[in-house]
């Protein structure tokens, strides 16, 4: 098994056993259109339907559904009036943190029980592959 492969298979083991219990109905879709929003500042709709890749009015459809659960708000850009920019609620901002992010109460268990030079070790295994990721395309 490649380097990849490994990589792949202990991000899965990792998030199967230290992830939130799934409380929402949330598609894998709307967890998606939540990340963007809450990556890249001053999102659109227009950015949405090329990140999930579907029509313009697709994306838009989903974000009313969004809108109308209260994860997402809509307000002017500060810089454009002309350009509608997508907020995150408070809501949405906790709906995106249990459906994307580890339990931290079950991820201190795990580096509680870790010897200090690991934890150092995990820490900047992890910081490096987030800074080349953010490197990579948004695709």
């Amino acid at each position: 098994m490649g380097t990849t492969n490994q990589l792949n298979q202990y991000w899965t083991d990792i998030y199967f056993h230290l992830h939130y219990p799934h409380k929402e109905k949330i598609s894998h879709q709307v967890v998606r259109i939540l990340q963007l929003v809450d990556k890249i500042d001053g999102v659109g709709v227009n950015d949405i339907a090329s990140h999930i890749q579907v029509s313009q009015n697709t994306a838009s459809e989903h974000v009313k559904r969004i809108i109308e659960k209260k994860l997402l708000t809509k307000e002017r850009d500060s810089l454009d009036e002309r350009k509608v920019v997508l907020r995150l609620t408070d809501l949405g901002r906790d709906v995106l943190h249990r459906n994307t992010s580890l339990d931290e109460e079950k991820l201190q268990h795990v580096i509680d029980g870790l010897e200090d030079s690991e934890k150092e070790l995990v820490e900047k295994a992890f910081q490096l592959l987030s800074e080349r990721a953010k490197s990579c395309s948004l695709s």
